[in-house]
């Protein structure tokens, strides 16, 4: 429970030095938010590693799954404002990684899973392929509230802490291409261990997770050729990132917290 409280803690001083930096220059935040976010990632990591040596497997249920997406996506975050100018993300990534950490550890370890080699390469880039996309979620949000302040003509002064809008949006379409990447990797990689879709639980996550494929790589096929961009990507981004939460957080919720299987 310590390490959980320090990694819980480091996230919300991190995202109070974020937001105060970027009061202060919203423009150019000071890096020292990346020390206490560096050393909170670290732990959050720390706190699945020691649960996986107790139990003798990985925890891979409805909250430790969510978990690490959190820590995924603060981690991704981080790195990413690094180099582009998007630290502001992290108001809102660095709170939901220790809040989500905090549920984990509320709920407490469940039965690990037996798992090969082939499951483990699926479950850890389904996990990347869902943080990334989770990103790219926040990405398209910002992208639509920064071209709705701008079509309105308020420029409040959060906009400053963005990058202008051409460059956001070539960076969401970056983070979706990588992540759809990183799904395709998990679909393909899927299939070397469904032996029975039905037995498994898996018709609805499956055909959820296709249609989630489909939307991403028609919206990449759609920004390619036809140069679509604004609220039509934001749109279909949203589309396809709720049809991936259904497929895999939905699936889990009710299997594992309403019917207990």
């Amino acid at each position: 429970m310590t390490l959980v409280f320090i990694a819980a803690l480091l996230y919300f001083i991190a995202t109070g030095m974020l937001a105060a930096a970027l009061r202060a220059d919203p423009a150019s935040p000071t890096g020292h938010w990346r020390t206490p976010a560096i050393g909170a990632l670290t732990l959050h990591a720390a706190v699945h590693v020691i649960a996986w040596q107790e139990t003798h497997g990985p925890d891979l249920h409805f909250f430790a799954a969510l978990s690490l997406v959190g820590l995924g996506m603060a981690a991704v975050t981080t790195a990413v404002a690094m180099r582009e100018r998007v630290a502001a993300l992290g108001v809102l990534a660095l709170p939901l990684a220790g809040a989500l950490l905090i549920a984990y550890r509320l709920y407490g370890h469940a039965q690990p899973m037996t798992l090969d080699w082939q499951e483990k390469l699926h479950a850890t880039i389904a996990l990347l392929a869902y943080a990334t996309l989770a990103v790219a979620a926040l990405l398209a949000v910002t992208l639509w509230l920064q071209e709705r302040a701008l079509r309105r003509r308020e420029f409040h002064g959060w906009l400053r802490a963005l990058p202008p809008l051409v460059q956001l949006e070539s960076l969401l379409f970056r983070t979706i291409s990588v992540g759809f990447t990183l799904l395709t990797a998990t679909l393909l990689s899927g299939l070397l261990f469904v032996e029975n879709l039905f037995a498994q639980h898996l018709v609805h996550k499956t055909v959820l997770s296709l249609m989630s494929w489909l939307v991403f790589g028609g919206l990449l096929i759609g920004r390619y050729r036809n140069g679509w961009r604004g609220r039509k990507a934001v749109r279909w981004t949203l589309v396809a990132m709720a049809l991936l939460v259904l497929a895999y957080f939905g699936s889990k919720f009710v299997i594992e917290l309403v019917l207990r299987r």
